[in-house]
């Protein structure tokens, strides 16, 4: 794409108060002039600035995008095919910038954080902002010490004007508090001029949601040079990007959408939990359920897919902000409200442990638990706040042999996420082994429980839409293929819009997640069906790559137990091969 003139005057599409709370419209009586942005710097080498950066440099090869970390091994990793983080398509989009592919290399790696920063024109924090564990707002407020930190550091070395983007999730007028450190401590006569670019990554699809995204938000001062530095950063994105979905609005509205839309996810995988605890009380079975309530159109079918909870960096720690927040404003019945997704999301995973123990007859001293799956959710090696780890912790405290298989996790990060905060901890190494298979993490185990929806576990097959009938009501097969696809922690990203890598992202897709687009819709005269047809089919034999659970069966004790927390498996064909299987919000097959 060609470069435009840095000082041409152009427009801004803004967010303007209007009748319509909805309205976007361009502002044409104020042109902006262009601030033209050759060398992006982010301050963070993680699951954020790492994605976020490549995709940038592989679209704007006329760009230099450095990713800053103080961490040498990280960045170490990432000058590797070994990169620190597992994300699909991530090593495809990073190559071609970073070791100039057919092409100029534009994308760095560094661990010189000073002299990234002030060879920038844009800075991208994009810094780890967890929840503070001791003083006030301990267990909810978000700890901005790196953030206070990055804008310590920014203020000292900046020597010329820089445009400064939160991209890290953080509690509104965090930008205020930013640009007082830049006030008190910067050199006279340099401007920085804060926007607020909150991400919208779900991990597993990371790439595809940069490629493709819902949105794009930007918060920003109606000043004049507030709104140069927006449109500075929209021009980036433009490049890849229609200009439709670049939204600009105020500062503090870009920061509070984060929390929102992340709040609001939460609460969804909270609902429906909810109701399965109900499902399993009354026989109903919860995936029935939530096929019927999904085909509403009010509310969808996305994230009413039940299991044993959340987990990842973000729905947690943002709803414990959000909560905070509430408290700090004098609003208690808000904060109680969001409160509950918390303590819900809590009750599902104590209610699943408690299952466990109950089907086991009520001891698990010495009775070896395969545990299959650690990561939080498929298509990603994080574990942060993974449902497995308190899985661990409970039947170790149960006096349980535990093993662990997961295809991403290394073992390091197993051991260290089970060992953070954990007097136990002693106990818990001595009683756990991790494995490097499924297969010998089964054997001579009393039970399985699932806790990752891989697709390696699954012995479900998409059934294919049969197209030859025809019917003048449209059938929506995508809640099929939805309703085994990837976890709840993810918001699935829009059809595609026609952008130039149309072809490389339905490669990606075929790799990750089946794209909406690609459903066709059935018409004819709609027969009645099962509603199993719409939600899957079983093969006779395992998919490849897969797990092939016969085998598991000769390798178990007997009783053989399933548990599966993700709902993955079909409850009648393990039957079949003498499985007894407790799911998420259905009826159990061996409860004692």
């Amino acid at each position: 794409m060609a470069t435009q003139d840095s000082t041409r005057p152009t427009t801004t599409q803004t967010h303007t108060p209007s009748s319509d709370p909805n309205a976007i419209s361009f502002d044409s009586q104020k042109p902006v002039v262009r601030r033209k942005i050759r060398k992006i710097c982010s301050l963070g080498a993680g699951y954020v600035g790492g994605p976020t950066c490549a995709v940038i440099a592989n679209k704007c090869p006329d760009i230099q995008v450095t990713v800053a970390d103080l961490n040498s091994q990280r960045i170490a990793a990432w000058n590797t095919d070994h990169l620190p983080i597992y994300e699909p398509g991530l090593i495809e989009v990073l190559k071609p910038a970073r070791d100039g592919v057919d092409r100029t290399p534009n994308l760095i790696f560094s661990d010189k954080v000073r002299e990234s920063i002030a060879a920038a024109d844009l800075i991208f924090l994009c810094v780890p902002t967890p929840t503070k564990s001791t003083g006030t707002g301990a267990g909810r407020a978000a700890d901005l010490v790196f953030v206070e930190k990055a804008a310590r550091m920014i203020a000292e070395v900046a020597e010329d004007d820089k445009i400064v983007v939160e991209k890290s999730t953080v509690p509104c007028k965090t930008a205020d508090r930013i640009r007082g450190t830049f006030s008190a401590m910067g050199r006279p006569g340099v401007r920085f001029d804060i926007l607020s670019n909150p991400e919208f990554l779900a991990e597993g699809t990371a790439i595809n949601d940069l490629l493709v995204p819902d949105r794009i938000l930007i918060g920003s001062l109606k000043t004049e040079q507030g709104l140069q530095a927006c449109t500075a950063l929209a021009d980036v994105y433009a490049r890849w990007v229609p200009r439709e979905r670049v939204i600009t609005m105020n500062l503090w509205s870009a920061e509070m959408a984060k929390l929102a839309a992340n709040a609001i996810l939460a609460q969804r995988i909270s609902s429906i939990n909810a109701l399965s605890a109900v499902c399993e009380a009354t026989g109903a079975d919860i995936d029935e359920v939530a096929f019927a309530v999904g085909l509403d159109r009010r509310i969808g079918s996305k994230m009413l897919k039940s299991s044993i909870g959340f987990g990842g960096s973000c729905f947690k720690k943002d709803v414990l902000n959000l909560v905070y927040i509430a408290e700090t404003m004098h609003l208690p019945e808000v904060a109680s409200y969001w409160n509950s997704v918390v303590e819900i999301n809590e009750y599902q995973k104590d209610r699943f442990i408690k299952r466990i123990v109950a089907c086991l007859f009520q001891t698990l001293t010495n009775k070896k638990v395969a545990i299959l799956g650690y990561a939080y959710k498929k298509d990603t090696g994080d574990t942060r706040e993974s449902a497995a780890i308190s899985i661990v912790n409970h039947l170790i405290v149960e006096n349980a042999e535990v093993t662990i298989y997961d295809p991403k996790v290394e073992e390091s990060a197993i051991w260290e996420s089970l060992s953070y905060g954990n007097d136990n901890f002693a106990k818990i190494k001595k009683r756990t082994t991790v494995c490097k298979t499924a297969y010998e993490a089964c054997e001579d185990a009393d039970a399985v429980v699932i806790a990752t929806e891989w697709d390696e576990f699954s012995n479900k097959a998409i059934k294919p839409p049969n197209t030859t009938q025809s019917n003048p009501t449209t059938i929506d097969h995508s809640i099929a293929k939805r309703a085994s696809n990837s976890s709840q922690d993810s918001e699935p990203a829009s059809s595609t819009n026609g952008i130039s890598s149309k072809s490389s992202l339905a490669d990606l897709s075929s790799r990750t997640s089946v794209a909406d687009e690609d459903e066709p819709a059935v018409k004819g005269t709609a027969p009645l069906v099962s509603i199993r047809e719409h939600v899957a089919t079983i093969e006779d034999v395992p998919l490849d790559g897969r797990l092939d659970w016969s085998h598991v069966a000769r390798v178990m004790r007997k009783p053989m137990y399933v548990f599966d927390g993700r709902n993955v498996v079909d409850a009648a064909k393990l039957g079949r091969l003498g499985f007894r299987v407790e799911g998420i919000g259905k009826a159990g097959t061996g409860t004692l």
